[in-house]
């Protein structure tokens, strides 16, 4: 775990350094197409059950999450400059931080909100072992989870019974074997699957939405 911690605290660093350019003109793309601050933060959990808030690029009209927290279809929330963000994975930039901070590693289980970890059972808690990551195996595989949500009828109904669990295997998937090359393997998929060269999607389930 030492070896890991150093590998996303070397990664994250040079990460920032290297894309502070890019970091700097986002912020100021959307400092100048909508009223609002930069940045998005939400209280999330992490290892050990740990809250913590995570960062992430604002793509959404200030003040207008609400209740829903989740993403559904074209939602009419988003700005012009998020959508972009949001399918080029770039509104995910600002976590290399909460990576620095020691909040979370570059590969990981998807951090939730607490109100969906309080439906975990106690086999599906097993992935709070580990640090919530930016990116891992649902993240690549469930790319079009909004498009999923937008075609359910409850939306909220479907994400728990049916996309979380899926994630929820993906991630105990990824402990079972987890170490640097994996990490590796999915840091590449995606990167692979931002640039458009990995179509696996999770299209449908066999189940009624």
């Amino acid at each position: 775990m030492l070896f890991k911690r150093c590998f996303d605290l070397f990664f994250s660093i040079l990460g920032v350094i290297i894309l502070l350019p890019f970091i700097i003109i986002i912020g100021i793309l959307i400092k100048v197409t909508s009223d609002g601050p930069i940045l998005f933060k939400q209280i999330r959990v992490t290892k050990d059950g740990k809250l913590f808030n995570i960062y992430k690029f604002r793509t959404m009209k200030n003040n207008s999450e609400g209740n829903k927290q989740i993403t559904v279809g074209n939602d009419n929330r988003i700005t012009s400059i998020g959508k972009v963000l949001r399918k080029t994975k770039l509104d995910e930039l600002p976590q290399l931080f909460n990576v620095i901070k020691g909040e979370m590693s570059l590969v990981g289980p998807r951090p939730e909100v607490p109100k969906y970890v309080e439906l975990y059972t106690e086999e599906q808690k097993s992935i709070l072992k580990v640090h919530a990551g930016i990116t891992d195996y649902a993240s690549i595989y469930f790319s079009n989870e909004s498009e999923l949500l937008g075609k359910a009828k409850n939306p909220d109904k479907y994400y728990i019974e049916k996309i979380m669990p899926y994630k929820i295997k993906l991630n105990q998937k990824y402990i079972e074997n987890m170490g640097i090359l994996t990490d590796m393997k999915i840091i590449f998929l995606t990167i692979f699957k931002v640039m458009g060269l990995v179509k696996e999607d999770i299209k449908e389930f066999e189940e009624e939405r």
